[in-house]
Protein backbone atom coordinates (compact mmCIF):
# COMPACT_ATOMS: atom_id res chain seq x y z
CA UNK A 1 0.00 0.00 0.00
CA UNK A 2 1.56 3.41 -1.16
CA UNK A 3 1.17 6.52 1.18
CA UNK A 4 -1.52 7.99 -0.05
CA UNK A 5 -3.77 4.86 0.17
CA UNK A 6 -2.78 4.36 3.49
CA UNK A 7 -3.78 7.84 4.32
CA UNK A 8 -7.21 7.98 2.88
CA UNK A 9 -7.45 4.67 4.37
CA UNK A 10 -6.30 6.28 7.88
CA UNK A 11 -8.41 9.63 7.60
CA UNK A 12 -11.77 7.45 7.03
CA UNK A 13 -11.60 5.10 10.16
CA UNK A 14 -10.83 8.73 11.78
CA UNK A 15 -14.16 10.40 10.82
CA UNK A 16 -15.53 7.51 11.89
CA UNK A 17 -13.82 7.48 15.49
CA UNK A 18 -14.56 11.32 15.91
CA UNK A 19 -18.02 11.11 15.01
CA UNK A 20 -18.95 8.24 16.86
CA UNK A 21 -17.40 10.02 20.05
CA UNK A 22 -18.55 14.03 18.81
CA UNK A 23 -14.94 15.12 18.67
CA UNK A 24 -14.68 18.43 16.92
CA UNK A 25 -11.27 17.51 14.33
CA UNK A 26 -9.79 21.49 14.12
CA UNK A 27 -6.35 22.40 13.63
CA UNK A 28 -5.90 22.15 17.17
CA UNK A 29 -7.07 18.68 17.28
CA UNK A 30 -4.60 17.12 14.76
CA UNK A 31 -1.14 18.48 16.75
CA UNK A 32 -2.65 17.95 20.54
CA UNK A 33 -4.20 14.27 19.26
CA UNK A 34 -0.35 13.53 17.90
CA UNK A 35 0.90 14.84 20.91
CA UNK A 36 -1.60 12.82 22.81
CA UNK A 37 -0.62 9.54 21.36
CA UNK A 38 3.39 10.25 21.23
CA UNK A 39 2.63 10.51 25.31
CA UNK A 40 1.14 6.92 24.94
CA UNK A 41 3.98 5.58 22.98
CA UNK A 42 6.51 7.09 25.44
CA UNK A 43 4.46 5.66 28.38
CA UNK A 44 4.69 2.15 26.91
CA UNK A 45 8.06 2.30 25.86
CA UNK A 46 9.24 3.06 29.46
CA UNK A 47 7.42 0.87 30.64
CA UNK A 48 9.14 -2.01 28.22
CA UNK A 49 12.42 -1.06 29.51
CA UNK A 50 11.43 -1.26 33.26
CA UNK A 51 11.28 2.56 33.59
CA UNK A 52 7.63 2.63 34.62
CA UNK A 53 4.75 0.73 36.30
CA UNK A 54 4.15 -2.37 34.66
CA UNK A 55 0.15 -2.20 35.22
CA UNK A 56 -0.04 -5.78 36.05
CA UNK A 57 1.12 -6.41 31.90
CA UNK A 58 3.15 -8.97 30.82
CA UNK A 59 6.43 -8.11 29.06
CA UNK A 60 4.89 -9.57 25.53
CA UNK A 61 1.34 -7.32 26.54
CA UNK A 62 3.82 -4.49 26.94
CA UNK A 63 5.38 -4.88 23.55
CA UNK A 64 2.66 -5.50 21.42
CA UNK A 65 1.17 -1.97 23.23
CA UNK A 66 4.15 -0.22 21.97
CA UNK A 67 3.84 -1.57 18.26
CA UNK A 68 0.48 -0.33 18.77
CA UNK A 69 1.52 3.17 19.95
CA UNK A 70 4.26 3.28 17.23
CA UNK A 71 1.39 2.82 14.27
CA UNK A 72 -0.78 5.26 16.22
CA UNK A 73 1.97 7.87 16.21
CA UNK A 74 2.70 7.74 12.35
CA UNK A 75 -1.06 7.68 11.81
CA UNK A 76 -1.97 10.70 13.55
CA UNK A 77 1.55 12.16 11.49
CA UNK A 78 -0.21 11.07 8.36
CA UNK A 79 -3.24 12.76 9.66
CA UNK A 80 -2.25 16.17 10.47
CA UNK A 81 0.06 16.06 7.21
CA UNK A 82 -3.14 15.72 5.25
CA UNK A 83 -4.89 18.39 6.99
CA UNK A 84 -1.85 21.14 6.38
CA UNK A 85 -1.55 19.97 2.60
CA UNK A 86 2.36 18.53 3.18
CA UNK A 87 3.05 16.18 0.97
CA UNK A 88 4.98 13.57 2.92
CA UNK A 89 6.91 11.52 0.27
CA UNK A 90 8.45 15.41 -1.36
CA UNK A 91 9.16 16.28 2.14
CA UNK A 92 11.03 13.71 2.86
CA UNK A 93 12.22 13.71 -0.06
CA UNK A 94 13.91 17.25 0.37
CA UNK A 95 14.27 16.85 3.78
CA UNK A 96 16.28 13.67 4.24
CA UNK A 97 17.28 12.23 0.77
CA UNK A 98 19.32 14.73 0.01
CA UNK A 99 22.07 13.51 1.84
CA UNK A 100 22.18 10.82 -0.62
CA UNK A 101 23.30 13.32 -2.77
CA UNK A 102 25.74 14.65 -0.72
CA UNK A 103 27.55 11.35 -0.07
CA UNK A 104 28.50 11.31 -4.03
Amino acid sequence: MNIQKLTEEVEKISVIYTNKFGIKRDTDWYILKLQEELGELIQSYLMMIGQARMKDKTQEEIQTEFRAEVADVFSHVLLLAKHHNIDLVAEVEKKWFVWNKKKK
